[in-house]
């Protein structure tokens, strides 16, 4: 049980409506053919498509941002204009690789930005908000993302091997306070409990998880809103759940605790 917080104590207890399992809940959009998108049920098209929010997406550790196109091609499905960021996750420091998004964010034509990142792509663009932030900002989801801790990535930094496999981007960030500026915007989390990834290899990693990220290391003081699916780590770049609901919080501020308790 986590008792960190009572808010996330408050999200934890919805862990018991959420089949965390061997048995995978159902994701919308199952045995569709190659290469299609089936829309999100649940949630309608706006009646105006000519004016679109733009979201960016942030990509993880050792990806590069063609990664993330299925999570995007799911998000244009659901009305939004979507664009991928791509940076040195090992090679660069957080700051320089927030310095490059706040970069690449400045050139959108875009007159209103949500944003969603992915594991260390969510420290990335948290470190961006609070050091170069960009008044266009909207709603910001941040999925598997090791906001207070990483377990795995503290393990792996002990050794040199280790030290090297997980980047300049990750240690800067264990050696940092983390940055506080969810108050400022309406940010979502979305954590996973499904224990398949790296984790396994690495062992120890406290239960529960999603295979990298403990669920318990998502928590973010201030968040808008915090759910827990049963998906692992990298599988939420491919899960209809996830784009469920990034869809349903950049569109209403909050997600489908409902639907998943179904």
């Amino acid at each position: 049980m986590i008792k960190e917080t009572a808010d996330w104590g408050m999200v934890y207890e919805a862990v018991g409506e959420v089949n965390c399992d061997d048995s995978p809940l159902p994701l919308v959009g199952e045995g569709l053919g190659r290469g299609q998108i089936k829309p999100i049920s649940g949630l309608e098209l706006p009646a105006d498509k000519t004016i679109k929010d733009t979201v960016v997406l942030v990509h993880g550790l050792w990806m590069r941002g063609w990664v993330i196109a299925w999570l995007g091609g799911r998000l244009r499905r659901c009305g939004f204009n979507t664009v991928a960021f791509s940076y040195p996750s090992v090679r660069g420091t957080l700051s320089q690789n927030a310095l490059r998004l706040s970069r690449f964010v400045a050139g959108l034509d875009a007159p209103r930005i949500h944003f969603m990142g992915h594991s260390l792509g969510g420290l990335v663009l948290l470190q961006m908000l609070a050091t170069h932030p960009d008044p266009r900002t909207g709603r910001v989801v941040l999925a598997g993302c090791p906001y207070r801790a990483s377990y795995a990535a503290s393990k792996l930094a002990r050794r040199g091997l280790g030290r090297l496999l997980i980047g300049r981007s990750v240690l800067q960030y264990l050696g940092q306070p983390a940055p506080e500026c969810a108050e400022r915007y309406e940010v979502g989390v979305i954590a996973g409990c499904k224990p398949l990834g790296a984790g396994r290899f690495i062992g120890g990693v406290p239960q529960p998880n999603d295979g990298v990220v403990v669920v318990e290391e998502t928590a973010l003081p201030g968040a808008s809103d915090q759910i827990v699916l049963n998906v692992c780590h990298t599988c939420m770049l491919l899960s209809a759940q996830v784009a469920r609901q990034a869809c349903a919080f950049l569109r209403q501020g909050h997600f489908l605790h409902d639907m998943e308790s179904k």
